[in-house]
């Protein structure tokens, strides 16, 4: 069989992924603080494009007439008239102006006198700049202040100390035992159990501390602990020869402890979820707002336009002009499209999830991806990336958009019950349960299957699991 090369045509279509269409697809699925960032990147970027502002918000202030303000001024009580009267009042009244003070600090005469905002600002104390004010104020020689700064700079933020003192020794160009020495000095530092290597020396620096070496407590952290952790009380007792009593106050004390001293001064803030989508009743319907607080209204700079189109600019200015003016046009038509986009999305979750707005958890809506692309005639993939990292303020809470989409389990009625609704009532069974005698996941599996809800003990663990709670011997609670 002869090989032979040829050349042929051939017409197809193909979905090209130019980078217009890979800018929409990532706006889609940003965030409202995200998208606040890549509009004001591209303000900076492009001069095609600028913020415009609505006329109804500005408005010039009102000032009352001068025919008002002479008959307010002849309404007013006598007791404010007998103010004005008289040069003498005046002068009284100014030179008591001149002599208060509006505040306990310095006074300014102008704006540009004024410190700047950034010079009132106070930083939050950390945790390393606790420790070291307390090794600079001990009676430490120049050596173990050197040690101590090494050692401290080595404590993560839950307190612990991530080197060994052989780096710490050798990092400071001194022996081991003069580092563990120092090291001793800073495990007495506030908070208690700072500097610690692990969980039981942590935990046995605060024993110590409370003045209960050679008591129970100090001998269940030295060898019991990991019992301690799987609640092994009767093996514990029968170890150091002790009552059941006295070891399960012992475990007591201890639950009292911190395990992670650093995190009092921890430097991590909270950051509030902003909801991108109000969800409000209005008399029998639900009404569907978009949030666009902090997101700016764009537009086309009108001088770039009218200078391109009088032909005022030479051809590599109009080149330039052109190409900024495609990517502004084409940046507002893609958030334009990606608001539209999440309005009909939240519409449409709205009217899947019309039982659960009105009536609670427990009637959530088993609901995937592909019925509500099928309800406003989109991909599967388009709703998923709308429902990615975005909260839906509703009558019910704020909830993430993927909150509502769950998969169902069938009840004995011939209905489907979401899964979110059986992970909540299963986290209210184990809540109301007594702690002595907790429930088996087989005996949950049981209550619910006596609700109508079919669901077998395994899946009562994958969701016990996903809630994060533990099992019945690890919430089983002997004091």
């Amino acid at each position: 069989m002869a090989l032979e090369m040829r050349q042929q045509l051939k017409m197809s279509q193909q979905l090209v992924m130019t980078p217009q269409l890979q800018q929409a697809i990532k706006l889609l699925q940003l965030t409202r603080m995200e998208l606040q960032d890549v509009v004001r990147q591209e303000l900076e970027e492009n001069p095609l494009l600028e913020e415009t502002q609505e006329a109804d918000d500005i408005r010039e202030p009102e000032t009352p007439e001068a025919d008002e303000i002479e008959h307010e001024a002849e309404a007013a009580p006598e007791e404010f008239r007998e103010v004005e009267a008289g040069e003498e009042t005046l002068r009284d009244w100014d030179s008591y102006l001149d002599g208060y003070n509006y505040s306990s600090g310095e006074q300014y005469s102008g704006e540009d006198e004024r410190p700047s905002f950034e010079n009132l600002l106070t930083r939050k104390g950390t945790l390393v700049d606790h420790l070291l004010w307390q090794l600079h104020m001990g009676p430490f020689s120049e050596r173990d202040v050197q040690i101590g700064e090494e050692i401290i700079g080595n404590i993560d933020e839950q307190g612990y100390l991530r080197a060994s003192l052989d780096d710490i020794a050798r990092a400071c160009g001194v022996e081991e035992p003069d580092a563990a020495h120092v090291l001793e000095q800073i495990q007495c530092f506030d908070p208690s159990g700072i500097a610690a290597r692990d969980l039981g020396e942590c935990l046995l620096i605060q024993a110590r501390f409370m003045g209960m070496q050679g008591s129970l407590v100090e001998k269940i952290l030295v060898s019991h602990l990991k019992d301690l952790e799987t609640r092994k009380y009767k093996q514990i007792a029968r170890d150091l020869n002790a009552d059941i009593n006295q070891i399960l106050m012992a475990a007591k004390i201890i639950a009292g402890f911190d395990p992670r001293p650093g995190r009092l001064y921890s430097s991590e803030e909270i950051h509030y979820i902003s909801p991108d989508i109000f969800v409000s009743k209005v008399g029998d319907e639900y009404v569907v707002m978009l949030n666009d607080e902090g997101l700016p209204s764009l537009r086309v700079s009108p001088y770039y336009a009218e200078a391109r189109s009088s032909g005022k600019v030479d051809a590599k200015a109009d080149e330039y002009i052109s190409d900024k003016m495609r990517s502004a046009v084409w940046l507002i038509k893609s958030i334009q499209q990606r608001q539209r986009t999440i309005y009909k999305v939240a519409k449409s979750i709205v009217r899947f999830q019309r039982d659960f707005l009105d009536r609670g958890i427990e009637f959530l809506r088993p609901l995937v991806l592909r019925d509500v692309a099928e309800d406003i005639g989109m991909h599967e993939s388009t709703i998923s990336r709308v429902t990615t990292n975005k909260y839906m303020q509703t009558p019910q809470g704020l909830f993430e958009l993927k909150y509502f989409f769950n998969s169902g389990l069938s009840t004995s009625e011939g209905d489907f019950v979401a899964s979110e609704s059986v992970k909540n009532r299963i986290r209210e069974i184990i809540e109301k349960e007594d702690q002595r005698k907790p429930l088996s996941d087989q005996k949950i599996a049981e209550m619910l299957s006596n609700e109508t809800v079919n669901i077998a003990r395994r899946t009562v663990t994958k969701y016990r699991e996903l809630l994060r709670l533990g099992s019945s011997s690890e919430r089983r609670r002997h004091f």
